[in-house]
């Protein structure tokens, strides 16, 4: 899993509540076995109309938010069913950071696991974001997770808080795998002692 230290990144807006996994990536694109090319399939019932044809009115099919890595959106993202192709899909879209004032426990926790970082919020923090979003065509923050802080070009400064142990597992780009394979050396040794033995 790649490392998160520091992100400068575009930010695109989704102002909805109770963004369900179901609309992050709808259960006819499940089919996949790969952890990519879901990015494509992002949002998909809002992104595009029934013809296929790209929906203009859905905010992140406007022009200026094209390569967007900082997602803002509204309380209680990522509720739902408890599927993983949620975060990947947002992955492979291009977004490293969601920014909401809450998060579904299970989306929250598979964010960390697959190298995104989920920024809770205060409910006025985030409409400050929305509002600094649609005045400033390019809206960027800067997040640095070394120091939990987001800021801007306009004078933003917002700290935010963090598990120490999620944090840690970002900066090092660990997952539950990586953790383990940290230990690896103490695990040969355990299971060559192990072989040595001799059982009656």
């Amino acid at each position: 899993m790649e490392e998160f230290k520091q992100l400068n990144g575009l930010v695109a807006p989704v102002d909805r509540v109770n963004v369900d996994t179901d609309a992050i990536i709808p259960k006819q694109f499940l089919k996949r076995i790969e952890r990519t090319g879901f990015g494509q399939f992002l949002f998909f019932e809002w992104r595009f109309a029934e013809s296929g044809e790209v929906n203009t009115e859905f905010e992140m099919n406007k022009p200026r938010y094209t390569g967007a890595e900082v997602l803002i959106s509204r309380a209680n993202f990522g509720c739902g069913s408890s599927r993983e192709h949620a975060p990947w899909a947002i992955l492979d879209y291009g977004f490293r950071v969601v920014i909401a004032p809450s998060f579904a426990d299970i989306f929250y926790n598979n964010c960390f696991k697959n190298g995104i970082l989920p920024i809770q919020l205060s409910e006025e923090q985030v409409q400050d974001l929305f509002a600094r979003t649609a005045e400033h065509e390019g809206y960027r923050l800067n997040v640095n997770l070394e120091e939990k802080t987001l800021t801007d070009a306009y004078g933003l400064r917002i700290d935010f808080d963090l598990d120490e142990h999620r944090r840690q597992f970002l900066l090092q780009g660990l997952d539950d795998i990586g953790l383990t394979l940290q230990h690896e050396s103490s695990i040969s040794e355990y299971e060559a002692k192990r072989a040595e033995r001799t059982y009656v």
